[in-house]
């Protein structure tokens, strides 16, 4: 059987592992990137099209990887976000000038920021696409990973698995994973209101779960409603008007009425976490090492900050001199990047528990909890740099520096 012999192999060619890709690229290096699925996005705009909620540290991320350019006029920023409890008297605010910054994050559309990666990839030189691929197996030996597809087996001295919560590599080098089920599942959809959203994300928690509104392109919202598993199928057969009543009842009228809606997504919610994300010649980051609940926008930030701080070290090791799959180099990564994937998994977790409970008692302390919160300008600059992906040490990427 043909083999090949690379540098890095990345495993997944989702937006974590071409980012991963790109950060690599121009330093001498071969890369190989396997992907699963054809690497292509379809070019026609839609009212559906699913967004995501960028971090401002994974917008300088994406600007130092010269990717950002090409989206920054397809994403809409988030200048304010507004936190509130359905019947409760608290509320807190979080506000780019108080950050002074221009924009605490931006939303932008799958679509957009798949295509605006596959642009860059398209034109570096150094990286091999392998695509539609899957790994058949895995095998870690002394020098070098191995893995075989089906018509050629690759090899490395350093494997990336950014191949998503249900990761192959993962599963083969038998990393060892926490799970936890919420018996809770998100129904996402975009809604039009007949109030300008003026660039304010707001963060409600209903009595069902938590409901996320995030300001898009057009005038559109992109909603993420947390409920029970039980609910789920009633909500998705009730009609257009039906269902906008009822999240109507949930959100409230700070948008004024719910106009429009369109098609209506769901799944299953758990967090997966990875506490060791590393094995010699091996590694896992992205979605494949932390898959988080929606509630507080964070996992795909957290997957972005992992490209960053490896892409630093690998490349500060191979310049040293050093063994990129090596033990050394791998604890480098881990231990810059273990707090914040362990805080960012603790902190979501808490929010879901902490507000998936209605006894009066917690109902009123944690109205009060953001009403102090609201009063207390350290604490809310806190949350906002976590929220920002700006608090810790932070990789050069991060800063919008080159590597």
């Amino acid at each position: 059987m043909n083999q090949q012999t690379y540098d890095i192999i990345i495993v997944g060619g989702g937006m974590t592992g071409a980012s991963l890709a790109i950060a690599l690229s121009g330093h001498g290096l071969r890369i190989a990137l396997i992907e699963a699925a054809p690497l292509k996005v379809d070019t026609v705009p839609n009212y559906d099209d699913r967004g995501i909620a960028l971090a401002l540290g994974s917008q300088r991320i994406f600007a130092a990887l010269q990717v950002w350019d090409s989206m920054a006029d397809q994403a809409e920023s988030i200048r304010h976000i507004h936190i509130s409890e359905q019947g409760g008297f608290g509320f807190a605010h979080l506000d780019a000038d108080e950050e002074q910054v221009l924009a605490l994050g931006y939303v932008i559309t799958a679509r957009n920021l798949g295509a605006a990666l596959l642009k860059r990839l398209s034109r570096l030189t150094d990286i091999d696409i392998i695509a539609p691929e899957r790994v058949q197996w895995v095998n870690i030996e002394d020098d070098l990973a191995h893995i075989g597809l089906k018509q050629q087996t690759l090899c490395a001295r350093l494997l990336v698995a950014a191949d998503g919560g249900n990761s192959f590599i993962r599963q083969q080098l038998c990393f060892d994973v926490k799970r936890r089920e919420y018996g809770q599942s998100a129904i996402t959809a975009n809604i039009t209101p007949d109030q300008p959203h003026d660039n304010v994300a707001y963060e409600r928690f209903t009595r069902n779960g938590p409901m996320a509104m995030l300001p898009m392109t057009e005038q559109r919202c992109a909603m993420v409603w947390t409920v029970r598993d039980e609910m789920v199928g009633e909500i998705l057969s009730l009609n257009e008007q039906q269902f906008l009543n009822r999240v109507q009842q949930q959100f409230g009228w700070r948008l004024g009425r719910l106009q429009r809606t369109g098609i209506r997504n769901s799944y299953p919610l758990s967090q997966l976490y990875v506490p060791d994300t590393i094995k010699p010649r091996a590694v896992v980051i992205g979605n494949a090492a932390h898959t988080l609940h929606p509630v507080a926008g964070q996992g795909f930030n957290l997957g972005i900050r992992d490209v960053a701080a490896l892409a630093e070290v690998v490349l500060q090791g191979i310049r040293s001199g050093e063994d990129p799959g090596s033990t050394v180099v791998l604890g480098h990564y881990q231990n810059w990047r273990k707090k914040d994937q362990r805080r960012v998994v603790q902190l979501t977790d808490a929010l879901v528990r902490g507000f998936s409970n209605d006894i009066l008692p917690l109902k009123l302390a944690r109205n009060l909890g953001v009403l102090v919160l609201e009063g207390l300008p350290t604490a809310r600059h806190l949350i906002a740099r976590t929220a920002m992906g700006m608090q810790g040490r932070l990789p050069r990427l991060s800063r919008g520096l080159p590597l």
